[in-house]
C-alpha cells in the first residue's frame, strides 16, 4: 500500500521516514506475508499501522543527533483525519483507567532540523497512531526502558550521530481484549546508526509486560476491568537485550539489513556468548 502524506494543513508534505538517512540503505520493516499494513508518514517518521488491530505494528524514525532542538512538549493527542477512526485506537481507549498513552516513536527522537519542522514533528508525535496502551507501573523495569530511550538519544546527540530506530509491539492473536482493543503485552525496540567506516550497527531490545496470572484468565479479567471501568490487569516490566532474529519471529517482520548488523548476534559468534536474552537490570547493563 502505498504512503499517505501527514498534510491536511497544507500540500507541501514533509517526508516521513527516509531509508537512505544512514551511509547505507534501511528500508521500513517488511510484513510478513499476507500481512497488510497502512503507510503513515509524519514529520521524521513514519507509522506502520494494522488496521485489524486499530494499532502500530511497526514504527521508524531518522535521529538527526547533530541538529535536535528543545521544543516545549505540550499533550495534544488527535487523530490521523486521513484515515478511519475505526483504524485507530483512540481516546476511549485511555478514558477513566490508568493507561499509560505509550508513545511509539519517542516525542524528542524526530524533533530536530528547522524549528518549524521540529515543531511540527513534535505535533506529529502525538497523532493516535504512534500510540500504544502501557501499564502505568513506573517500577525499576519501566524506568530502564525509558532510560534506554534516553540512552539511545543522548548517544546520538553526543556523537552527534545519525540513528535510525524502530519500535513496535508485539501483536498476537490471542493478546486479551478491552473495549474492544487487544492490547499488546510486549514491545520491541531495534536501534541502528552507521560505524566510523560507515558500516552498519545494529542492537533490539524488549519490554515484556506480560502480568504473573497464573491463576486468572486473561481475557475475563479483561472484560471485568471494562465493565467495571479498572485498568485492565498487566504485570511489572521486565527488559531484555535480544537478538533481532528473535524480534523478527515475534513481530512477523524482517529488518533486511539490520538484522545482518546485529552487535548482539555477533558478540554470540565471538565471545562463545550462550545466554539469548540478557535482562537490563540497571542501565549500565544497557549496550549499543
Amino acid at each position: 500500500m502505498s504512503p499517505v502524506t501527514n498534510s491536511p494543513e497544507n500540500a507541501d508534505a514533509i517526508p516521513g521516514y527516509d531509508p537512505g538517512f544512514l551511509t547505507v540503505g534501511v528500508p521500513l520493516p517488511l510484513p510478513g506475508a499476507g500481512r497488510n499494513l497502512e503507510v503513515l508518514d509524519y514529520t521524521h517518521f513514519t507509522v506502520q499501522l494494522d488496521p485489524d488491530r486499530r494499532l502500530a505494528a511497526a514504527t521508524a524514525v531518522n535521529i538527526g543527533g547533530g541538529s535536535l532542538v528543545e521544543i516545549e512538549r505540550g499533550d495534544d493527542w488527535h487523530l490521523d483525519p486521513r484515515i478511519e477512526q475505526d483504524h485507530q485506537a483512540g481516546p476511549e481507549l485511555y478514558a477513566r483507567n490508568d493507561l499509560d498513552r505509550g508513545h511509539l516513536v519517542r516525542r524528542r527522537d524526530p524533533v530536530w532540523g528547522a524549528v518549524d519542522v521540529a515543531e511540527r514533528a513534535n505535533f506529529d508525535s502525538f497523532t493516535f497512531t504512534n500510540a500504544a496502551p502501557q501499564a502505568n507501573t513506573f517500577n525499576q523495569s519501566k524506568l530502564l526502558w525509558s532510560g534506554l530511550e534516553d540512552y539511545i538519544l543522548e548517544h546520538a546527540r553526543v556523537h552527534e550521530l545519525n540513528l535510525t530506530v524502530f519500535t513496535g509491539p508485539v501483536l498476537k492473536s490471542d493478546d486479551p481484549s478491552y473495549r474492544g482493543i487487544q492490547i499488546p503485552l510486549a514491545f520491541w525496540k531495534v536501534a541502528v546508526w552507521a560505524t566510523g567506516s560507515g558500516a552498519l550497527a545494529a542492537t533490539a531490545y524488549f519490554l515484556d509486560q506480560r502480568p504473573s496470572l497464573d491463576d486468572i484468565d486473561l481475557n475475563e479479567a479483561f472484560l471485568l476491568a471494562t465493565a467495571t471501568e479498572q485498568a485492565p490487569p498487566l504485570g511489572e516490566f521486565r527488559t531484555f537485550q535480544v537478538p533481532i532474529r528473535d524480534i523478527e519471529q515475534l513481530a512477523t517482520l524482517s529488518f533486511g539489513p539490520a538484522a545482518e548488523a546485529d552487535r548482539f548476534a555477533q558478540r554470540d559468534v565471538l565471545e562463545g556468548e550462550s545466554k539469548r536474552w540478557v535482562e537490563l537490570e540497571v542501565q549500565e547493563d544497557i549496550r549499543l
